[in-house]
């Protein structure tokens, strides 16, 4: 059975507040995407969303010219993703799918962050139930597992980025959770926006 390990919280990567504003967002995600262009994208992911000017560019100065995310969610498609899961997102996850409904270059092993529509309770997604169940096997996870029962899944694969609506700050946002469960590992961060800031860091 599966043991986890301590949760570690975060350090501090200077943020000074959480993004909310779809504008904030955009800039922010736009120098992410440069930054994940020039240090981790392939050669062959370059090459498959790239034309030979913007390569050049991007090798040449670190600057992409074009947008890569997602168009942003409708107002409505995103109330709909709430009403669906009975929440109303922090304001970091609202302006972020304002400004770019999913995302598909996300640092660490994690899959692309999903549109709002696609957000779904842990407890609920295939993957996400069974690693719950894996880790329920072990009466010592089971603080864990009550946690990963009571998140939202925004996005999976190898690890899990989580965010837990029982635990609001000040602020309106949301405890995130960065789960690797091959290592029992959880990270904490205070926000989404903290959270998706954390792995622009690490890619410095």
């Amino acid at each position: 059975m599966t043991r986890m390990d301590e949760t570690t919280k975060a350090a501090d990567s200077g943020v000074t507040g959480a993004l909310t504003t779809p504008e904030e967002w955009r800039g922010f995600l736009e120098r992410y995407d440069e930054r994940y262009m020039k240090n981790e994208a392939s050669d062959q992911e370059l090459a498959d969303l790239l034309d030979e000017d913007e390569w050049d560019l991007l090798e040449e100065e670190g600057r992409l010219e074009r947008w890569l995310g997602e168009a942003p969610s409708p107002e409505e498609e995103l109330a709909a993703a709430e009403e669906r899961l009975g929440v109303r997102f922090p304001p970091s996850l609202r302006g972020f799918f304002l400004a770019s409904n999913g995302w598909k270059r996300v640092k660490g092993w994690v899959d692309p962050v999903r549109p709002c529509g696609e957000v779904a309770w842990m407890r609920d997604s295939d993957a996400g139930s069974s690693v719950i169940r894996i880790y329920g096997e072990n009466p010592a996870n089971d603080d864990y597992v009550q946690l990963f029962r009571q998140c939202i899944e925004v996005a999976g694969g190898e690890d899990f980025w989580l965010l837990d609506p029982t635990a609001v700050g000040p602020d309106g946002e949301w405890t995130a959770y960065l789960f690797a469960p091959k290592y029992g590992d959880l990270q904490e961060f205070s926000s989404f926006s903290a959270q998706f800031h954390d792995g622009y860091e690490d890619m410095d």
